[in-house]
């Protein structure tokens, strides 16, 4: 046994010489423990949302109404109105402004709906006319006969993709069942959720405080509150954008006598929380519509009126008002996670996807900025303009060297 070494539970005598304990060996040990059980939990919480990614939706939903609800419900706590009180006032207004608004709609929606059956016949007749108009002017000018060899090499193709996206309606429309069973569930499961973790919200974030390793409780807090700030300024604000949006694109196509403008209004709107991505959808949308209804410029004009003002008073007006630049979440990193979340974790990847986005963001300027501050990127310790010890000599300064004794 070493000299140094002392058994467990052992007393020094007065008067010894102190033990030699290697406390860097003992850090870096804590240190690795600690990036084993975060990858651990990661690896977990990637299987968890592997398999049960069916039966998740719920309760994102409900957690992010929970999330989206939790100031209202604060600020009538701070009130003087309890909790409890508070979640059922907020909750009962919340699902009170859904009712009233889909019965206010579901008559104008219906009967769009109904004259889309109706006029279906003629809408594909239409486009029939329209695509051979076409297809003779482009034969006219390739030649006699080339278009139909290259409208058949084309068919010869896709045969097989034709025959796969068949094979794969027909599997959806077999597994409907089940998606009415995820509809009925979310909409009877998710109010019930969403109560309970609208009352139990700071007790959550308590407990889930309480958790944090000691020593980096203060960094892990700050991100958490950077995190914070940017998800609840990008979902609130998006949301009030979308409604703005969505009403602004249902008027005016209405107001232009554009059939089923109010549902195609509505769907660009909503779908405005994937930057360009509703307007491209609605125009597209809005202009077949209106050529087949009504061939001619004058339509396709007054749609693009519709669209262009639209987006315009969202990127200079709504977004600059409701947004602002609060929001560390670009554009194309919020395209790019919405992709991926969609083609891992399906309908719940893309719920999960803004908020992993936000985290995974925060992250990294955390740690851009740590290694611009390191020896790693400067070759030396960098200066402390306080006097302070540089960020790497301080974790080697948390037990301080025995001091030798005065003369």
């Amino acid at each position: 046994m070493s000299d140094d070494a002392v058994p467990a539970g052992a007393r020094v005598p007065a008067g010894a010489r102190a033990p030699r304990v290697n406390f860097m060996t003992t850090r870096r040990q804590v240190q690795w423990q600690r990036l084993a059980l975060v990858a651990g939990f990661l690896v977990l919480l990637w299987f968890c949302l592997r398999l049960f990614s069916s039966i998740l939706t719920p309760f994102v939903v409900a957690a992010g109404i929970a999330y989206f609800l939790d100031p209202a419900v604060a600020r009538l706590e701070r009130l003087g109105i309890g909790r409890q009180m508070g979640t059922c006032i907020i909750l009962g207004a919340a699902v009170l402004v859904v009712v009233v608004f889909a019965l206010l709609l579901y008559p104008v929606i219906a009967s769009q709906a109904v004259a889309f059956a109706v006029n279906l016949p003629s809408y594909v007749k239409t486009a029939q006319n329209d695509f051979g108009k076409l297809v003779t002017q482009v034969e006219h000018r390739l030649g006699p006969g080339a278009m139909a060899q290259k409208l058949n090499d084309i068919a010869a193709n896709q045969a097989g993709a034709i025959v796969s996206f068949a094979g794969s309606a027909a599997t959806n429309i077999i597994g409907s069942g089940f998606a009415v069973v995820n509809i009925l569930a979310l909409g009877v499961i998710t109010p019930i959720v969403s109560f309970y973790f609208l009352r139990d919200w700071p007790a959550i974030v308590r407990h889930v405080d309480t958790w944090l390793p000691r020593p980096y409780e203060g960094v892990i807090r700050a991100q958490a509150i950077e995190v914070n700030r940017i998800l609840s300024a990008w979902i609130r604000g998006q949301a009030i954008c979308c409604l703005i949006l969505a009403a602004i694109y249902a008027f005016g196509l209405t107001l232009i006598g554009l059939n089923l403008g109010l549902i195609v209004g509505l769907t660009a709107g909503f779908l405005s929380f994937i930057p360009y991505v509703g307007t491209a959808v609605g125009a597209c949308s809005a202009l077949l519509l209106v050529l087949s209804q009504a061939p001619g410029w004058h339509g396709v004009i007054e749609v693009g009126a519709v669209f262009a003002l639209g987006q315009a008073l969202n990127d200079y007006v709504i977004q600059p008002r409701f947004l602002g630049g609060r929001v560390g979440l670009p554009a194309v990193w919020v395209i790019f996670s919405l992709l991926a979340g969609g083609a891992t974790f399906g309908f719940l990847g893309i719920m999960l996807a803004v908020p992993a986005a936000a985290v995974i963001g925060v992250l990294a300027r955390f740690w851009l900025r740590r290694y611009l501050e390191s020896a790693l990127y400067l070759d030396s310790p960098p200066p402390r303009l306080d006097g302070a010890a540089p960020l790497e000599a301080q974790s080697t300064m948390a037990v301080p060297p025995p001091t030798a004794p005065e003369l």
